[in-house]
């Protein structure tokens, strides 16, 4: 018998009913009744049935096949039962269901019987014949512990859903401010194009404008800045295309695209980034382009977290590399060891073949100590002071890389720097 749930109403100024909310029924706990008696599981039948919802069993075996299909909150188990005893469906139902409260009834009563039970975490003992109140009692008292540990368990698991939910919502929104960040230097870099395009632009309209006739040195000039011209138009379509390309792709499903292009627009952002200071920064290009299957601005984004991340590792000047090599042959992860001094990180999402793109980003700072190096990739982990750091780059480096089913190495030593190596199947060879 369910009861009607309760109504909440919310009254506007005027006295009027704007909402009505029905609120969900409160859970009937589900109780076992075992005993291979008919008039005691009658008997408690009749006591219970309009409390709580009743499974009903007349034997173990038949008792542990109702734990395996029903949940239960609280079992009452007669001791002495044919077969098997009540002592024995306990431990079975402790395999089956770990959290159930248990009540143990029996007319004998004696000492290893009551060891055993509370070695099984019996939640209470009573004789037969036992009286309405007491069976009551125990049975209420246990079924309240239980449907609250119920509610406490479920109301732990969606806060945990909340702060997950909240945790993903703020690693993307640092994703998109660094995307915007990444699109914002692209236009930047556009804009040096049409400006040199506007300037030259200015000067052949006024060699053409004068009212003299143009010679052979006119012409000559005329064409060299419109080759010029040329040039920088075809950057700016270059560029635009590209990242315009990257802005319609969706994860999984990318186009190739050409590294060094990227470590190109990588190395522009590098060079105007405040954390540079007085940091030495090299980029090696790759020997022989090669084309990787990510997303370009996710690619541009690992690599400009880890080198800002290189940067700010020492307050004092440092030198930091970015480079990169083309592997002929898969890697040998057994080699791979995670210690004090390493971590690997996606293997288990990685498309170890060839031909395989090998991109580090090295620094010569102190190195990151035994103890903190477990921890760099969990999200808000930082050693930086406040407003310093969010505590999300090295986290969003190995989300990006994984989604690229890539893998990240992380290799450190005290006193000698660290050095990120990631490594991302390769798509084509460029010519």
């Amino acid at each position: 018998m369910s009861a009607t749930p309760d109504l909440l109403a919310s009254t506007a100024s005027t006295g009027s009913v704007s909402t009505v909310r029905a609120l969900p029924p409160k859970r009937r706990g589900t109780m076992l009744i075992v005993d291979d008696e008919e008039g005691p599981r009658m008997s408690l039948r009749v006591i219970f049935k309009d409390n709580y919802d009743l499974l009903m069993a007349e034997d173990g075996p038949t008792a542990i096949e109702l734990a395996q299909k029903h949940s239960i909150d609280v079992a009452v188990l007669d001791i002495r039962m044919a077969g098997m005893s009540g002592i024995e469906v306990l431990e079975r139902l402790r395999f089956v269901q770990p959290d159930i409260e248990a009540i143990m009834i029996t007319a004998y009563e004696t000492t290893d019987t009551i060891r055993r039970a509370l070695q099984l975490r019996a939640c209470d003992y009573i004789n037969k014949p036992f009286d309405l109140a007491t069976i009551r009692a125990a049975v209420n008292g246990a079924m309240q512990r239980r449907l609250l540990e119920s509610e406490i368990h479920s109301s732990a698991e969606k806060v945990s859903e909340l702060l997950a939910e909240l945790q993903n919502q703020k690693v993307e929104e640092q994703i998109a401010k660094t995307r915007g960040d990444i699109y914002a230097s692209i236009i930047h870099d556009i804009n040096g194009p049409l400006t040199v395009i506007s300037g030259f632009v200015m000067l052949l309209n006024k060699r053409l404008n004068r009212d003299v006739q143009l010679g052979v040195e006119d012409l000559e000039f005329i064409k060299e800045r419109l080759r010029i011209i040329e040039r920088q138009v075809g950057n700016c379509i270059e560029i635009s295309r590209r990242y315009l390309g990257f802005l319609r792709q969706q994860s999984g499903n990318d186009a190739p695209v050409g590294v060094n292009h990227l470590l190109r627009d990588l190395e522009q952002l590098v060079r105007v980034h405040p954390s540079l200071q007085e940091n030495e920064f090299r980029l090696t290009p790759l020997a022989g382009d090669i084309s990787v299957k990510i997303n370009g601005t996710d690619l541009i984004q690992i690599l400009l977290n880890l080198t800002v991340n290189a940067f700010q590792c020492a307050p004092l000047p440092h030198h930091v590399e970015v480079g990169g090599e083309v592997l002929a042959a898969p890697l040998k992860l057994a080699e791979f060891k995670d210690g004090p001094s390493d971590r690997l990180l996606n293997i288990e999402s990685m498309a170890n073949t060839v031909p395989l793109v090998k991109l580090w980003v090295r620094d010569t700072g102190p190195g990151i100590p035994a103890d903190v190096l477990p921890k760099i990739f969990q999200p808000y982990f930082t050693t930086k002071g406040p407003r310093q750091g969010t505590g999300l780059g090295l986290n969003i480096v190995q989300r990006l890389v994984k989604e690229g089913n890539g893998a990240l190495h992380c290799h450190t030593q005290a006193g000698a720097g660290t050095t990120f190596t990631i490594y991302l199947p390769g798509a084509e060879i460029l010519k």
